[in-house]
């Protein structure tokens, strides 16, 4: 009977798109869970007749994959003139041979997302396996106004000019242009047996900058590694504040779009904030931050959201850094281990600081900015929260 509830899986999932996560789910007894993301972070110039052949880095495995596709930070309506999914073969912009498949929307091979909005495929047949590389290329016929992007990927993808016939190609030789940002995809849901998923949610820290390209060391990245049943998305974004908008809408006003709304959604890790004391104007009251994190708090327990509060980590020796800043940091942070908002603390302050020098960060996790961390902090940051979520 198993094999048999598989294979009418299998067919609701090619023969009828549309067929519900809820359908399906009840016959197979699997379910759709995030396996990865990359939260809208502004925008860039529409290329039209361009085919963005875009590389991500799941986490969990699955039978089927959907994709979220986004215009939310569009002005007009963006038209999809091809979505396609493939497993990639290596590194570059080939695909492994068969595995191409056409995403459709209800059925149809073609699109329309209107400004502000996001669309999801319907399921696509492909299984992938944990920790895959997958090949998600967008064909934009048209000029559709400013492209939703994720600025700093830290991940090579690639362009076709001229690219319409070429979004199903298994060889990437059209794709002779590489970008260092995501266009227009922002999550991958998987259909498998994994437990729910961990959003990561925060600013450049955990959209990893520091780390080293194309290698997938991002903390939300280590962190997958370290747990292995659970997606792990990352929500982080360079430059975002909590209080305020800064690179994108501020945490608040990102929330539910870049967290509570992720399929199989179990645990919200927030390391936000640091840009509202460094930044301008600078955010000097640490009650705003205890108000803000409660509320953060609040809504994710709403959706039935466990909650970890990460403390914000040093920065001393940045360009940013003022002694006042400093101390503001040690009352949030306070706040963080002490003040009863979160369901549990990971500290990372206290893991990366230099013990000399509390203020700032311990030489060897320093890329060279005293800011961000290098591949060897993020995998200590990644370390704390897992411990964290263990408790």
């Amino acid at each position: 009977m198993a094999n048999a509830g598989r294979v009418l899986a299998a067919l609701l999932l090619a023969v009828v798109p549309g067929t519900t996560a809820r359908a399906v789910a009840v016959t197979t007894g699997r379910h759709w869970t995030g396996s990865w993301e990359a939260a809208p972070s502004g925008t860039a110039a529409a290329l039209p007749g361009t085919a963005f052949r875009n590389v991500v880095h799941l986490s969990v495995g699955g039978g089927a994959v959907r994709i979220r596709l986004s215009n939310r930070l569009g002005t007009e309506p963006l038209r999809l003139g091809a979505v396609t999914v493939a497993l990639r073969r290596a590194a570059g912009p080939d695909a492994v041979p068969g595995t191409v498949r056409t995403a459709t929307f209800r059925g149809a091979p073609t699109a329309t997302v209107q400004p502000g909005r996001d669309v999801l495929t319907d399921p696509v047949p492909l299984t992938v396996p944990a920790a895959a590389d997958l090949l998600v290329t967008v064909l934009t016929p048209d000029d559709s106004g400013p492209a939703t992007f994720h600025r700093t990927a830290l991940q090579t993808s690639y362009l076709a000019p001229g690219g319409t016939g070429h979004a199903a190609d298994e060889t990437g030789s059209a794709y002779t242009e590489a970008t260092g940002s995501w266009y227009y995809v922002t999550g991958v849901d998987v259909l498998g047996t994994a437990k729910g998923s961990v959003v990561a949610f925060g600013d450049s820290l955990t959209d990893g900058n520091g780390s080293t390209p194309d290698s997938n060391h991002r903390w939300p990245d280590r962190l997958f590694a370290r747990l292995g049943h659970l997606g792990v998305l990352n929500a982080g974004v360079a430059g975002n504040r909590l209080l305020r908008d800064g690179t994108g809408p501020s945490a608040l006003a990102r929330l539910d779009a870049d967290a509570l709304d992720r399929a199989g959604a179990r645990v919200l890790v927030v390391l936000e904030g640091i840009n509202d004391i460094k930044g301008t104007p600078v955010a000097d009251d640490p009650a705003a931050f205890a108000t803000a994190y409660r509320a953060l708090v609040a809504r994710a327990h709403a959706h039935g959201i466990r909650v970890v509060g990460v403390t914000l980590t040093p920065y001393a020796g940045y360009g940013a850094y003022t002694a006042a800043g400093e101390a503001v940091r040690q009352r949030v942070n306070a706040f963080i281990r002490t003040g009863g908002a979160f369901d549990a603390v990971a500290d990372a302050d206290a893991a990366v600081r230099d013990p000399a020098h509390p203020e700032r960060i311990l030489p060897g996790y320093d890329p060279g900015d005293h800011l961000h961390f290098n591949d060897a902090g993020l995998r200590v940051i990644a370390d704390t929260v897992a411990g964290a979520l263990a408790r």
